[in-house]
């Protein structure tokens, strides 16, 4: 499968370019949803730079510190034995987890300086990021990367002998789990949305980033069961745990949030 073309000797890999495409329509989708809200849109795209940036470096180093399993060396970790691999970003390797954790950091930072509400650029950001992240899914497809397990199913798809693991080599059909969380984030998205403007009158600040967790935390945590490869910590897939960390976290915090009420205060 061709993965890119070559300008004046230099490879364009489509990954790098469904990643921008990505992260652009779910800019203009945000940009939207603030406008939706009486917001200046603009704010989106002053905010771009910096979300997308950290969230490069969030997803690198999220990678680096839980490669997959076929990655490791020895049981070893293969960034701590050659460190200048971790500056070849050209080779793939990104981890979501970790770019939502830099870009919400990114956020936090650019809120505090404008004197803006962390948690209400959050619920404007989340159907955009859902979107972002649907999109970006592809670049796995071209990349034939993050495959699931081996498959008979009318929608399997090929994967070429150069991209099969080890014990698989035979097997040319596996399940496309890049398309299954497309749709996800897509279904993602679109409750968001929904929700955003459903329930508007009841809604705190922060809530529909919390929803947008609670959903992605669900289809990434199902999804890591069909996947070939995990990325272990002390025997653990470390994705599936965070994404069940993150679903608790996420369902207490709307819990709390609507169920509790604040004691009176009046004698």
């Amino acid at each position: 499968m061709i993965n890119g073309f070559n300008i004046f000797g230099i490879k364009i890999y489509f990954y790098a370019l469904i990643i921008i495409a990505g992260a652009l329509l779910g800019a203009f989708l945000a940009s939207r949803e603030a406008k939706r809200r009486g917001y200046d849109g603009d704010i989106i795209w002053d905010l771009l730079p910096w979300v997308l940036m950290a969230g490069i470096i969030g997803a690198r180093l999220w990678h680096v510190l839980t490669p997959d399993s076929t990655l490791l060396i020895d049981g070893k970790n293969p960034y701590f034995l050659r460190p200048l691999e971790i500056l070849n970003i050209r080779k793939g390797g990104l981890g979501i987890p970790g770019a939502i954790m830099a870009g919400v950091l990114a956020l936090w930072i650019y809120c505090r300086r404008k004197k803006l509400s962390l948690l209400t650029w959050l619920d404007i950001l989340a159907p955009g990021l859902a979107l972002g992240q649907a999109i970006g899914r592809w670049g796995n497809y071209f990349n034939q990367e993050v495959y699931g397990m081996p498959s008979n199913l009318p929608w399997a798809i090929k994967i070429d002998e150069a991209h099969r693991l080890p014990g698989y080599m035979d097997v040319e059909r596996y399940h496309p789990t890049f398309f299954y969380e497309f749709i996800w984030n897509l279904l993602n998205m679109a409750l968001l949305l929904w929700v955003a403007r459903r329930f508007k009158d009841r809604l705190k600040p922060g809530d529909i980033f919390f929803i947008y967790m609670i959903i992605y935390a669900i289809g990434r945590f199902l999804l890591e069961f069909i996947r070939i490869v995990n990325s272990p910590i002390a025997g653990i897939n470390i994705n599936q745990a965070l994404m069940v960390i993150v679903f608790a976290a996420a369902s207490i915090a709307l819990f709390v949030r609507h169920k509790i009420k604040p004691k009176s205060t009046n004698a």
